[in-house]
This record gives structure tokens, sequence and C-alpha cells, in this order.
């Protein structure tokens, strides 16, 4: 069942940073990862993780990650994505 869930997490993570960057007229081609890569990538000081679900699915899931900002979706992306530093890497997912 976790499997199965972080399966869908890259899914939605990759589909979620594609919408994302569209709106704010970043590059069409949005690098991807792994759940491994991600799971590397936890406890780094410059990985900045953005939980960019619905305030239902958030409220809802027993499922989150650790460290990840919650951002709300329905807001403007131009509102809160120029509040992160541009020299992180930035991972946004979604149920």
């Amino acid at each position: 069942m976790v499997q199965r869930k972080y399966r869908i997490f890259v899914a939605v993570l990759s589909f979620i940073a594609l919408g994302v960057l569209a709106k704010m007229a970043w590059p069409a081609e949005v690098p991807r990862i792994s759940k491994e890569e991600l799971k590397s990538l936890l406890g780094r000081p410059d990985l900045m993780i953005i939980d960019v679900r619905l305030a239902h699915d958030w409220d809802q899931s027993k499922i989150k990650i650790q460290g990840a900002v919650r951002e709300d979706p329905d807001r403007d992306v131009k509102t809160w994505a120029g509040k992160y530093s541009k020299d992180k890497t930035i991972v946004l997912y979604c149920a």
C-alpha cells in the first residue's frame, strides 16, 4: 500500500511541477526524480519540499513528508513562489 502511494506521489509530483512551472513561464521541460532519489535528498539543507495538496486532501492525509512546507494551490503561484530561495532544489508534490 505504501509503495503504491509513493508511485502515485512521484507521478503527481511530476504533473504538478509541470503545471506550476508552466504558469511561472519557466522552461517546459522539468527534471523528474524517483522516490528513491527524493529519499536520498531528504534532510539536505539545500532542499525545499512544498506540499501543494488542496486543504481537504492535506487534512485527510496520514502521510506527510517531514519538513515539507504547505502552500495553497488555489492561491496564485506567483504570490508564494517568490518567497523561496532560488538557490535551493525545490520539489513540489500533491495528492
